[in-house]
């Protein structure tokens, strides 16, 4: 054996127990598993969790905030104009440096699976070959997934459709969309179905930025699941945002949620990016935006978090830290009960995996051997504290290491220091 992780509490609740590694896989779990490993260490108790994935993000503009200036009003639109405004300045040196960059971030927070998706609307597609040699890159650390993303819309901008089949030629793995920023609702839905039509043929995935808008009446995710279900995609479509679905009625969300369900559509939320964009017109009250997660999940539908930008044209915060994904969308969720926050959790861990089709994900005996100890006992715990991830693993091997926080104070009236860990 390799390696050896002791005293481990597990996400699903099993309690101090050891995981046996070998060949980079685990290869048991149990009680006080025999001395065989050549490399022991002790969790003490702690949550060993496996990796955080990120199921949305754009990596194309990490990392590029006050380019080409600030944005100040803050808002998606205004985003989208500084973006275009970027796009002819761009370098794949500056893209590349800025990715790899935040993916060392990514690796100190033990996000190890990030599904990032690339503006496709440039014709040179400097974008996408420069996220292609930094997925190379990052092969034995991180499991980058990109989609092509017509950023501009797929029948809004002359060549989208074009360079988005070149993108995925060159070896981009998923096909993207935005049909709410066509045209007209007919364009936006017509861009659904040309799309799921080319993935279907070419047997990718999909992942539409879909109604990222306070609009009730924008309704793409309901042609989304038709073709999802028309062409038997189930499992391999995702619709990412849905913030329209905060300002649906509830009659149709209790039509469209069964139609998403039995078409094998996933969701992904943004929690940081869709309450800080969304309800921008509003007064108040004022619409916060994010999609129906409770209702989503309790009908069966698979939902992750994603955390969409950092420090970019529509972000001014963000560090890649899931947790904080977890902990901001537990709390516009309203998801405080105890099953609630676990399910948070998983949706910055196992749901996401599952939502990538990530192979060898998980802790059971035969995946691979990628964890995250975390200064934290149960999930919820870790969510509360944004808990330190004292090691990060891939395959058997440690490349990330943090010490847990302590303080220590000296208070008037006490004697001495009181010395205590931070949880």
């Amino acid at each position: 054996m390799d390696l050896v992780i002791r005293n481990a509490n597990l996400p699903d609740g099993r309690l101090a127990v050891d995981i046996a590694i070998a060949a980079g896989r685990i290869v048991d779990i149990g009680k006080v598993l025999p001395i065989i490993g050549q490399t022991e260490i002790d969790a003490q108790g702690n949550l060993v969790s496996p990796p955080f994935v990120d199921a949305h993000f754009h990596m194309d503009a990490t990392l590029s905030y006050g380019l080409p200036r600030v944005n100040q009003s803050g808002t998606l639109l205004e985003g989208i104009a500084l973006w275009g405004e970027l796009k002819p300045t761009l370098t794949q040196d500056a893209i590349i440096q800025r990715a790899l960059q935040y993916c060392d971030w990514a690796v100190a927070r033990g996000l190890l699976a990030i599904r990032s998706h690339v503006d496709i609307c440039d014709d040179r597609l400097l974008a996408v070959e420069a996220l292609l040699q930094v997925k190379k890159q990052v092969a034995p650390y991180i499991d980058l997934q990109l989609v092509a993303f017509p950023q501009d819309g797929l029948l809004r901008s002359a060549t989208a459709f074009s360079n988005l089949k070149r993108a995925i030629n060159m070896g981009v793995d998923i096909v993207g969309g935005i049909p709410h920023f066509e045209r007209t609702m007919a364009d936006g839905a017509e861009s659904v179905k040309l799309l799921c039509e080319f993935a279907a043929e070419k047997s990718l995935r999909v992942d539409m930025h879909c109604d990222e808008s306070d609009d009730p009446m924008s309704r793409h995710i309901e042609t989304l699941a038709y073709h999802s279900h028309r062409l038997g995609m189930q499992g391999r479509v995702t619709g990412s945002h849905l913030t329209s679905m905060h300002s649906m009625d509830n009659y149709y969300v209790s039509k469209l949620l069964p139609l998403m369900c039995e078409a094998g559509v996933a969701a992904i939320a943004n929690p940081l990016i869709n309450i800080t964009l969304q309800g921008r017109h509003d007064t108040y009250p004022k619409r916060r935006g994010m999609t129906r997660v409770p209702e989503m999940m309790a009908a069966g539908i698979d939902v992750a978090f994603g955390q969409d930008c950092t420090l970019d044209p529509w972000y001014s915060l963000g560090s890649g830290d899931m947790l904080e994904v977890a902990h901001m969308g537990l709390h516009v969720a309203q998801m405080t009960g105890q099953e609630a926050m676990q399910a948070c959790f998983r949706s910055v861990t196992e749901t996401p995996a599952r939502i990538l089709g990530l192979d060898g994900y998980g802790l059971e005996v035969g995946c691979h051997a990628d964890f995250v100890i975390l200064d934290a006992a149960n999930p919820v715990e870790a969510i509360r504290l944004r808990a330190t991830r004292l090691k990060v693993i891939r395959r058997g091997v440690i490349i990330s290491e943090s010490q847990a926080a302590h303080a220590s104070l000296s208070l008037p009236g006490r004697q001495g220091l009181v010395d205590f860990r931070l949880r």
